[in-house]
């Protein structure tokens, strides 16, 4: 790749700006990749990467715990978090209705 430095006053020429023609013209890969690599190929590009989305997802919060119990879960290293929450779930099954 070049390592040239493009002007913000200089039109990039590898990457011109839309217009509304351009806009109008425009169709989803879907359409346009078929056209020029196989099914295969065209359904390899079009597949999202990633770790599939979980059924049941956790929700991130912020709380404020004692010195005390961070030190204690961290203290057996990486998946303290985990483990917090593998003691509040003992805890509810341990106490439900509370």
């Amino acid at each position: 790749m070049s390592k040239r430095k493009t002007q913000s006053h200089t039109p990039d020429t590898d990457n011109p700006a839309w217009t509304v023609e351009d806009l109008a013209k425009a169709r989803p890969a879907g359409e346009v990749l078929g056209q020029l690599f196989s099914p295969e190929r065209t359904q390899s590009l079009l597949t999202p990467r990633g770790r599939p989305k979980a059924e049941i997802t956790k929700v991130r919060v912020g709380m404020r715990l004692s010195p005390e119990v961070i030190a204690h879960f961290k203290a057996s290293g990486d998946g303290w978090q985990t483990r917090i929450d593998a003691a509040l779930r003992q805890f509810i099954a341990e106490h439900p209705g509370s």
